[in-house]
This record gives C-alpha cells, structure tokens and sequence, in this order.
C-alpha cells in the first residue's frame, strides 16, 4: 500500500513538472511567434490612441465650457423676443383703434412704445444679438423663413417685400428665423385665358 501511495505522489509530481514544461514551451512559442520590435510597435499604438482619445474628450470639455459660457443665456434670449414682439402688436393694434386714430394721445403712446423697444434692441445688441436684415434681401432659407408669396414683376423672384416677423441672431447661432414674404412674377394664365376666350368669342362672330 506504501508503494502504491509513494508511485502516485511521484506520478502526480511528474504531471506537474510536465504540465509546466508545457506551458514554459507555450511561452517560448508565442514569444518566438511575436518579435520585440512588433511588441513595442503595438503599445505605442495603444498609446497613440489613448492619447487621441484623451485630447477628444479634452477638447470637447472645452467646446462645451466656451458654448456654456457664450451661449448660456440662449434660450432667455430666444423668450425675451416674444416682449418685442408684444410691444410692435400692442402698438399696430393702438393705432388702428378708430377712435384713437389721428389723437395727441396715441402719438405719445407710440412715442413711448418705440423708446422701450429701442431700448429691448439696443440690450439684446450689447448682448451679441443681433436683428437679421430682410428687405430686399434674397431669401435665405438659414435665416428666413418664406410664409407667403406677393406677385411684384418689379423684384427678382425670391426677393423679401415683408417681413412678418423680424428674425435675430445670437453671435453666429440662429435665435430664430424672419417670418417674410417674397416676390413672384404675375401669373400669366389669367392674360392667356382672356385672350383665349376673345379668340373664341370672335370665331363664334364669324
């Protein structure tokens, strides 16, 4: 029983010694297999691009910073227009009022009205926001918006006759796009219907 005992403790010593004489030759195999040169080849590599993606992320940091900084007050800015807005329709409503029309009291109203609202240009102004120039402007759909077409042979096609709405900019971001309208040509189907019909008209005479 001894020997029996004795024989598989130095089996299994020998398996050992065996198994880890393969593993020493799987080593020696994948280190003959991968040269020094390429090994250092591929860290600097992975370092080149942890490197790149670690300059990504810092330049985005400091995009996001700069944007947080210049254009924090955007969506304020973007309400605060809708109280100029409300300024030029309170004072268009005031002077087409019949009853007011032509009076002392609405010319100093309007007086008012146009002080305020130059003062809200001349805030948003300092504040890098500027209005979008429109008429006689063609139209650009990155800063206008087109809500209807007026016939005017006397413009180009395309060209802002109104503006609806004005539009502003906040440095180089839209804030919001002028509401306009555009020239087109006269349409010339009314003048050929009416010749058609007088060429009709005298070919049933004859």
């Amino acid at each position: 029983m001894e020997k029996e005992k004795i024989t598989k403790t130095d089996q299994n010593k020998e398996d050992q010694k065996n198994l880890k004489a393969q593993k020493s030759d799987i080593k020696k195999e994948e280190e003959k297999e991968i040269p020094p040169e390429e090994k250092i080849k591929d860290l600097e590599d992975k370092l080149a691009r942890a490197y790149a993606e670690m300059e990504n992320q810092r330049r985005r940091f400091e995009k996001e910073k700069e944007d947080a900084f210049e254009y924090g007050g955007f969506a304020f800015a973007r309400e605060a227009l809708n109280l100029i807005d409300n300024l030029e329709r309170s004072k268009t409503s005031l002077e087409s009022d019949d009853s007011l029309k032509n009076t002392e009291a609405i010319k100093k109203i309007s007086e008012h009205l146009d002080i305020i609202n130059k003062d809200m240009v001349t805030i948003l102004k300092k504040n890098n926001i500027e209005p979008i120039k429109s008429i006689n402007k063609k139209l650009d759909p990155n800063l206008h918006q087109a809500m209807i077409e007026i016939e005017d042979n006397n413009k180009e096609p395309g060209t802002i006759v109104q503006e609806i709405q004005k539009g502003f900019l906040m440095k180089d971001r839209l804030l919001r796009p002028s509401l306009v309208a555009v020239s087109k040509k006269t349409e010339k189907k009314n003048e050929e219907t009416k010749k058609d019909q007088e060429n009709e008209g005298k070919k049933d005479q004859n």
